[in-house]
This record gives C-alpha cells, structure tokens and sequence, in this order.
C-alpha cells in the first residue's frame, strides 16, 4: 500500500471510503432531501466516467458512491461536482445524511418528507458539520407508519401520522363503508347503522382520511408525528425508543436540537445515542427533551469536552 494510513483516514473524513484490496476509494455524494436532479445525476455520471471507474452505486441512505476513484483524482473530482452543487460527505462522528422516504409523492405520505429532509439538512447536516459527537447521529424521515425509511431504527427518527377526524352526524351508514374498507388495522365497525372508530387498535395512518364521499372523516387533518431516538441496526440493533407523545411540526427543530445535545453531554466517546439512552434511563431523556435547560446550555454544552468511559 502506497498510500500513508494517515491520508486514508484523512480523506475517509472527507466522504471517501478505501476500495477493499485496491488503492482506489468510492467518494460520497450527499443528496439534500434525498434527491438528485436531472442535472445533477448528469453530473455524477460525468465525474464517475472522468475520475472514477465509470460506475455509479447508492447507499440505503440515499447517497450517490462514485466508485473506483484513486487518490490523486479525489481532489479533482470535489471540484468538479461542487460546480453541480454536489458535495462529498456523509462519514464521521457527526450528523450523517438525512435520509427520506417518498412520502412527497407517494400516497400513503402524510406530509411533504422531501421538503422536510431538506431543511434539516441544511440545519443540521449543513449548519453542525463541525460539531463532534460521540458518534455518529442519523436522522430519518418517514411520511407513514409503513416506516419505509426506517425511522425507528436512527438516532432520531421521525413519522408522519394522521388522526382521522370523525363526524357521527355526516355518516350515511353506507352498506359498504369506505372507511371501513380503507382501514389496514380493522380499527372501524359499523354499529347501529354508523361507522366506529376504534381509538385504541387506530394507529393515525391516514389511509382512512378523505375515503367518505360524504365527509364523515375529515377530508384534510392535521400532521402529527411520532418521533424515535436512538435506534440503531447492524450487529448491536435497537429499536428506536418512541417518545410517550405526538408532536407537531414546529416542534420537530428544537427537538432533534436537544437530542443531540443531550447525547453530546451525556454520551461518552463511541458510545451511539440507544446505549446512553439504556444506561441512563428513558425518564431521564423525555425530562431534558420536554425541557428548555438545554437549549440554555447550549454554548456550554458544545464548548464541553465529549466524556470518556470510566
């Protein structure tokens, strides 16, 4: 190997990964929102054909990897995508990629996911790519409860529910309920000529929502989300612990903010956010969540060095 392990490492940094057996690396490429345009994909083809070995592969983040680039043209080919607004990334301890699901244009979303992972991505991904953590942070945006992105297995995960809103006296008790029908949980019955819902076996998925021709449910309702922390996979998984209450949109920012400060005072070095989580207590994290102290502490916190193991 020709190539110093300092320099691997240094370049790994950088959002590129060393090629197992050769001297080449596979570089990155972060889509915000979890999309690329035309032009962009374009781009990727363009600098894998110039400086790669001509092929392009994604990761289950969503990311673009340009494999086969050797060392001497990775400089070369960061200046070529960032023309395109492209930048490699997305390793390290630190906020990784926010990744989404289609939640944008598929019809089971519940609210523009895109749009979302979007601005987290230029909050947190962006506007935190020089805060150390203890290890790496992942967050996750999901439009349903059919979790096609995983949200409960990132260290914050985020899920896009919708309550339907059921009005008694606008239901015609029809002989084959669209409600009913819609409903992937069983959660609706039909009782005395009216439709039930059953609060208890619902899970705020939305596909109901807009079915009764007559309005019975609400044709639009409010988004809520559940939200997830700490949920990893791989050889140590975890199932992202789901906090005791919905939240609303505007509360999603502060947060996703106070998670992470929570794990950058509390963690210790390589420790991920579920095994501090386990080794201090859910109660504990839900009392500084739900809280403003850490939010005041901020400068404090960042400022702090990341804990070691005893």
């Amino acid at each position: 190997m020709s190539i110093k392990k300092e320099d691997i490492a240094r370049v790994k940094g950088m959002g590129f990964l060393l090629n197992r057996g050769t001297e080449k690396f596979s570089g990155r490429v972060v889509a915000p929102g979890s999309v690329f345009t035309a032009e962009q994909v374009k781009a990727l083809a363009e600098c894998a054909e110039r400086f790669g070995n001509g092929t392009v592969a994604f990761t289950v983040r969503l990311c673009a990897e340009i494999v086969g680039i050797p060392y001497e043209n990775i400089e070369p080919a960061r200046a070529f995508l960032r023309q395109a607004g492209l930048e490699f990334g997305g390793t390290g301890a630190k906020v990784r990629p926010v990744v989404a699901c289609k939640g944008t244009t598929c019809v089971f979303g519940n609210y523009d996911t895109q749009a979302l992972a979007r601005h987290l991505h230029e909050k947190y991904y962006e506007g935190w790519s020089n805060v150390a953590l203890p290890h790496k942070f992942k967050i996750a945006v999901g439009g349903c409860p059919n979790s096609c992105a995983k949200p409960s297995l990132n260290d914050f995960g985020i899920e896009g529910h919708r309550a339907p809103v059921y009005d008694s006296e606008k239901c015609r008790g029809c002989k084959v309920c669209a409600v009913q029908t819609s409903c992937p949980v069983k959660a609706v019955s039909m009782e005395d000529g009216k439709a039930k819902i059953d609060t208890n076996a619902c899970i705020s998925c939305g596909v109901c929502v807009g079915k009764c021709p007559f309005q019975a449910v609400a044709h639009e309702s409010e988004t809520v989300y559940a939200i997830y922390v700490g949920g990893t996979w791989g050889k140590t998984t975890r199932n992202g612990t789901r906090l005791s209450r919905m939240v609303r949109a505007d509360e999603i920012d502060a947060l996703i903010e106070k998670t992470m400060l929570w794990f950058r005072e509390n963690a210790y070095q390589k420790e991920r956010l579920g095994k501090a989580i386990d080794r201090l207590g859910v109660d504990a994290l839900e009392k500084a969540l739900f809280g403003d102290d850490l939010l005041a502490r901020k400068e404090e916190i960042l400022a702090a060095p990341i804990r070691t193991a005893p």
